[in-house]
């Protein structure tokens, strides 16, 4: 049978008992006193059992909107809402029982009368301190009735706790002195969870009826309340259960980023500062109400999608060789290969010296003339001090400051067809691998090491496509994969451009180019300048390489110069 049903049954009954109390009154003035009060009572029953009925639906809605709501800030807001609306509240307050077990920590409080709204999604910071369990040691802390009741689950209903014993409630009258508050009943119950553990801590004051006086929390609300603290706590551990998976996946996700700039002491702190200046840049969008991203808006799970992604957009380069990674001279690999050519030079400088040691002891066991014995002195010395120049020239153009030109190119080539003998064999000045490396033309890779660095963004795919993201999250990968993608189509690993790039992709290629432009720890050249970084950023604009609109809203907006201060050195930021 329906609740309807049984309301109309449970009337009738009642209607028919109190008819036939009515025959057994003779005057007429009696039997209109208790028809009437059939007719109250009956009204009565119905408005009880329909009220029931809609504090049954609005119970099933509160845990259909509970259970759907990931959100742990606004799921314990909704808790303290709901419960004060069902229990005509003024005031609320949401305790966390912490990972220790040993306090209740404010998670939202709420005071209708005094217009306050902490916590949650209000912006306002509850910057009150936790409430231990615990008093000293081991020792339950059973005095706050808060307290008492995350120790044993108890609920507990106080009409007035200015008359109450048991507790001490000198908090709140101290807080009632100094705003003016009058705190009266209070209703506290415990969020257990499936395992009937504590979690929560649910605290009511100040129960009002219609015309806005206080009263006492009725037994009736208590069990609904009760109710809606079960499906609250159902909702709560869930909550946390995601909450605690997505800070893993973050925590992982850092520590892998912090191995790769580990991997690189040059590098150090680069992913996390990448990561700084693309969400700075997504923020700043959002806030927009004009120009070209007036209608864009990322929603929280697409900032979260392009956090991740700025997190990972450098995974890949864990495979590439750290000598590849930390290539600070043209001739490095596992060690700089300077020193290799150095010793040559210097073996080359011995062997001629020693062949002027031999031509000068051969002129003079022919008795030639003093000044003849001059003029080899001097001819060897000439070719000493050139090679002395050669050695330090070969020095310079290992170390990328000067761009190689083709003179530069020319001698280097002319340097390394010399020859020289050693233990009867011959072998040229340079080896071609050297002459390779030290013509590079600008910075210190090879168009084969350039490769190897460059396959770290397709690596980075195939990696983070591995990954079972849930669809929310599904395009961390191509972000990822895409800050090397160029607007001409001249990027990697794809060769992406125009309209194929998303925004998400443009956003991290301006912060990576950025911060690797700006950054004050390559070995390969010093600190920049901030005002040729937004040069070299203009020329990239101009060359198609980067979004135009987004490198306008970094640098028009400030952002480069909030980034510039808390990141960059003074020296750097100063005007030249």
């Amino acid at each position: 049978m329906s609740r309807k049903g049984a309301t109309d049954l449970r009337a009738r009954e009642l209607k028919k008992v109190l008819e036939g109390a009515v025959s057994g009154f003779q005057g007429t003035e009696y039997q209109s006193v208790v028809r009437s009060l059939c007719s109250e009572m009956e009204a009565a029953l119905e408005r009880d059992l329909g009220s029931k009925d809609d504090l049954v639906e609005r119970l099933t809605e509160i845990g259909l909107a509970l259970s759907g709501e990931t959100r742990l800030e606004r799921l314990l807001e909704m808790i303290v809402d709901e419960a004060r609306v069902l229990t005509r509240a003024d005031a609320g307050t949401l305790y966390v029982v912490d990972r220790e077990g040993r306090k209740l920590e404010f998670s939202i409080l709420q005071n209708d009368t005094m217009q306050v709204r902490m916590g949650g999604t209000s912006g306002n910071e509850i910057t009150l301190p936790p409430v231990p369990l615990y008093s000293s040691g081991n020792t339950p802390n059973k005095s706050n009735v808060s307290s008492y009741c995350g120790l044993t689950g108890e609920t507990i209903n106080i009409a007035d706790v200015y008359e109450a014993e048991g507790f001490d409630f000198t908090g709140p009258r101290k807080y009632d002195a100094a705003t003016g508050y009058r705190s009266k009943s209070m209703l506290v119950l415990a969020l257990k969870n499936h395992e009937q553990d504590i979690i929560g801590v649910l605290q009511l004051l100040n129960a009002l009826d219609e015309d806005g006086e206080i009263i006492e929390f009725s037994p009736d609300v208590v069990d609904i309340v009760g109710s809606l603290a079960s499906q609250a706590a159902i909702a709560l551990t869930n909550a946390q259960l995601i909450q605690g998976l997505k800070d893993l996946l973050y925590s992982v996700i850092q520590s892998i980023a912090a191995a790769i700039d580990a991997k690189s002491p040059y590098t150090n702190g680069h992913i996390e500062r990448v990561v700084t200046i693309t969400m700075m840049i997504a923020d700043k969008v959002n806030c927009l109400k004009e120009g070209k991203y007036a209608e864009t808006c990322f929603t929280e799970d697409e900032l979260e999608e392009l956090k991740l992604a700025a997190w990972m957009h450098d995974v890949g380069k864990i495979s590439i060789p750290e000598h590849v990674v930390d290539k600070s001279t043209k001739l490095e690999t596992i060690f700089d290969r300077a020193e290799l050519v150095d010793a040559r030079f210097r073996l080359i400088a011995e062997i001629i010296k020693n062949r002027q040691l031999e031509e000068t002891v051969a002129a003079l066991s022919n008795g030639v003339d003093p000044s003849k014995v001059m003029e080899i002195e001097m001819r060897y010395a000439v070719e000493l001090e050139q090679l002395e120049e050669d050695r330090l020239f070969i020095n310079s153009c290992n170390i990328p400051k000067e761009f190689m030109t083709d003179e530069r190119i020319e001698r280097v080539t002319d340097i390394a067809s010399r020859t020289y003998e050693s233990n009867g064999e011959t072998f040229n000045w340079l080896t071609d691998d050297e002459v390779k490396n030290l013509c590079i033309r600008k910075g210190t890779l090879t168009d084969k090491e350039r490769t190897v660095i460059e396959s770290h963004a397709a690596i980075t795919h195939e990696m983070l496509s591995r990954l079972p993201f849930p669809k929310r999250l599904s395009r961390v990968p191509e972000y990822a994969a895409g800050h090397h993608e160029k607007l001409d189509g001249s990027g990697y690993p794809n060769g992406l451009g125009g309209e194929e790039l998303p925004l998400q992709a443009r956003i991290m290629a301006v912060a990576d180019i950025f911060e690797a432009l700006t950054a004050k720890d390559r070995p390969y050249k010093k600190p920049m300048k901030l005002s040729q970084a937004i040069k070299i950023l203009g020329f990239m604009v101009k060359d198609k390489h980067i979004d135009e609109d987004v490198c306008s809203l970094f640098i028009e907006s400030g952002l480069y110069m909030d980034y510039a201060k808390a990141e960059l050195d003074p020296s750097q930021i100063e005007e030249e």
